[in-house]
């Protein structure tokens, strides 16, 4: 296989490149995790939707490597090819795959557009054959758009706030500089399209054709990733285009549960969960500068959690076979209450009114954002050496 010295290339909230050392050392310490924190049994089939990367990767590692679940994973991925490297994402893969099976585990992954009827299909065969019916369905997809596949019209989704001009700081992530930004309000269609990717509409195509297939297990149960974020940002995201979205996914989630509750423990949900760094919250207006404040402050509490420590305490407290989720009052399960603490906010609006250019560096961890955003790309690992070649035709065993 080529070898290839692999250099980080990586503009605002895009990297052009992956090392697939560094994205294999990521996985490796969330697997330690799993392994140290789950009961290593419990669970049968999963199917794992958007399974390469943030939330949806720490399931696939939870559910296979600390509930000793059987997993089928669906994502989109780019190999690396000739001298050229492939996508964190599947670099994040060949690790789980190599490592399962090196320890008899088994896992499956489709790669190709989960919106669509053929990767559905091929999903449908491969449980059929190779693993039988499902117990748990976890939805954990971020895209910027979709083709419809019962209409084949493409939908964008964008992010603005809606009915007025949203106003505020951000932080432009190549220099590091605050800067005042103001986004106009999005249009009745830009709304509708933004729904249309990130709605609930594609996780109940998933669950109809599971059923039609007759590959629910007795007690399946299947949760959708969502979050909601604080008062301040909500004029960009709860309020906004990505909120209305996410109303819709709630809604779905409601109407699954009533479909799937069978006396059994079945039903659906949505989980709300913590903000963190992913290129998907990398790429919302003000989030970024948010996290980094809110990263310091939980930090310094001891209550900050990554992915697989999130996901872990979703299965522990919520999901593990014969615990029943713990729900608000809209039904949801929230991992985001360590963050949305009223002490912890208090803190961090603090921190907001005082932050300039000049100070922002001191009084956030900012240095931590960084430092975690390129880590999900594989640069920045302590124990990697970027100066020696490394293969890049990584296959999925």
């Amino acid at each position: 296989m080529p070898q290839v010295i692999i250099n980080p290339s990586i503009r605002g909230f895009l990297s052009l490149t992956a090392h697939p050392d560094g994205c294999a050392h990521n996985v490796r310490r969330q697997i330690d995790l799993a392994k140290r924190r789950g009961p290593g049994k419990g669970l049968g089939n999963v199917l794992v939707i958007g399974s390469s990367t943030g939330y949806g990767l720490s399931t696939l590692v939870t559910t296979l490597f600390g509930y000793g679940a059987k997993a089928l994973s669906v994502c989109f991925e780019r190999p690396g090819a000739g001298n050229k490297a492939g996508s964190a994402g599947w670099y994040n893969l060949a690790e789980v795959h190599r490592l399962a099976k090196a320890q008899g585990r088994q896992v499956e992954t489709l790669n190709g557009d989960a919106f669509s009827t053929a990767i559905k299909q091929q999903a449908m065969a491969a449980l059929k054959e190779r693993f039988g019916k499902i117990d748990q369905l976890i939805y954990s997809i971020a895209s910027p758009r979709r083709t419809d596949p019962t209409t084949g019209t493409t939908y964008n989704s964008v992010l603005k706030p809606v009915d007025a001009a949203f106003a505020s700081k951000s932080i432009n992530l190549d220099s590091g500089q605050i800067k005042s930004v103001t986004i106009n309000p999005a249009s009745e269609a830009e709304i509708r399209s933004t729904i249309k990717v990130m709605g609930g509409e594609d996780w109940a195509y998933w669950i109809e054709a599971l059923r039609n297939a007759d590959l629910l297990a007795p007690g399946f149960r299947t949760v959708a990733y969502s979050y909601m974020g604080p008062r301040f940002t909500s004029g960009i995201y709860r309020t906004g285009t990505i909120g209305h979205a996410k109303e819709h996914l709630e809604a779905t989630g409601r109407t699954l549960d009533e479909k799937l509750r069978d006396g059994q423990g079945g039903g659906a949900w949505v989980s709300i969960n913590k903000a963190l760094v992913t290129q998907a919250s990398s790429a919302i207006p003000v989030v970024p500068l948010y996290i980094s404040l809110l990263y310091r402050v939980m930090k310094e509490r001891g209550s900050h959690e990554g992915t697989i420590e999130q996901v872990l305490r979703l299965y522990r407290s919520h999901l593990a076979p014969a615990r029943t989720p713990m729900l608000d009052d809209r039904s949801r399960i929230r991992l985001d209450n360590r963050e949305l603490d009223d002490e912890v906010q208090t803190e961090v609006m603090d921190l907001w009114e005082q932050m300039t250019s000049e100070n922002f560096e001191e009084i956030s961890d900012f240095a931590g954002f960084r430092r975690e955003f390129r880590g999900l790309f594989g640069f920045d690992i302590e124990g990697i050496d970027y100066q020696k070649p490394t293969e890049v035709e990584l296959p999925l065993v």
